[in-house]
């Protein structure tokens, strides 16, 4: 969230996306007095403002959550602040889908309280989210449209798609479906990113063009959490959920599939 500040008073909160600032100057981080990202220029009309990005982005509190009606992660707190990532990593059935669904909304906390401001979510899951009879840019431009976002074409060129973009999605690899699927996230404008092991079938190089878009992100004042066990190349908090996982019941069938 950006405030925007003229003469110490607060004129207006919003939302911004890369791209999207209004004539600016000066970019900076720190020394300023803990408020975040702080940017110097002119909104019309208004003169001279700062715009002031207020942190964190997102915030966990004690958090437990459960798949299946068994509690699996427990007492997890942390802060993501603007232009920074966090990393989860752990083994297979430590809870790592099963956090992110929780942070997305698709599942309520056991206890706890996940803080996040309404509609800045873009969640990426193990589907890519695509329908197969609709062309590459038709695909992004349907997501684009859903999330009230214009252009598609810096998307396609960030993955490297603008060559397929009238290819039908059901006649791509596996690899080129998951870079359109996570294409998906440069046009919903959201600030907030939640991704559950977005390198799966990427190859190397497709591997270092998602690291790009997502540091691109990241220094627009994004945050993105995300489930990964490969190198992005990207500066980022690691956390281990093995240290938060719940006791499993005793006497009873436990199922870890997909948690």
């Amino acid at each position: 969230m950006y405030c925007l500040v003229r003469g110490g008073a607060l004129v207006w909160r919003f939302w911004v996306s890369e791209g999207f600032w209004p004539p600016a100057e000066v970019f900076s981080k720190g020394g300023n007095g803990g408020c975040g990202l702080v940017r110097r220029g002119h909104w019309p009309r208004l003169g001279p403002c700062l715009f002031v990005m207020n942190k964190p982005l997102l915030r966990v509190s004690e958090v437990a959550c459960a798949r299946g009606g068994l509690t699996v992660l427990e007492g997890i707190s942390f802060d993501v602040h603007a232009g920074t990532a966090l990393i989860l990593r752990g083994p297979n059935g430590s809870g790592k889908t099963t956090l992110l669904r929780t942070l997305a909304g698709l599942q309520t906390a056991v206890a706890g309280e996940v803080s996040v401001a309404d509609e800045t979510i873009a969640y990426a899951g193990h589907a890519d989210g695509l329908k197969g009879t609709l062309t590459v840019a038709e695909n992004l431009s349907f997501w684009a449209s859903l999330f009230g976002f214009g252009a598609i074409t810096p998307a396609l060129g960030a993955f490297e798609l603008s060559g397929l973009a009238d290819r039908a999605a059901q006649s791509l690899s596996a690899g080129q479906k998951r870079r359109l699927g996570l294409a998906r996230m440069l046009v919903t404008g959201r600030p907030v990113w939640l991704l559950d092991e977005p390198t799966v079938s990427l190859d190397v190089s497709a591997v270092a063009l998602f690291g790009e878009a997502v540091k691109r992100h990241l220094a627009g004042g994004g945050v993105a959490v995300i489930a990964t066990h490969i190198d992005l190349g990207i500066e980022a908090e690691v956390l281990d959920l093995s240290a938060f996982r719940a006791v499993a019941p005793r006497g009873g069938a436990f199922d870890e599939a997909f948690i």
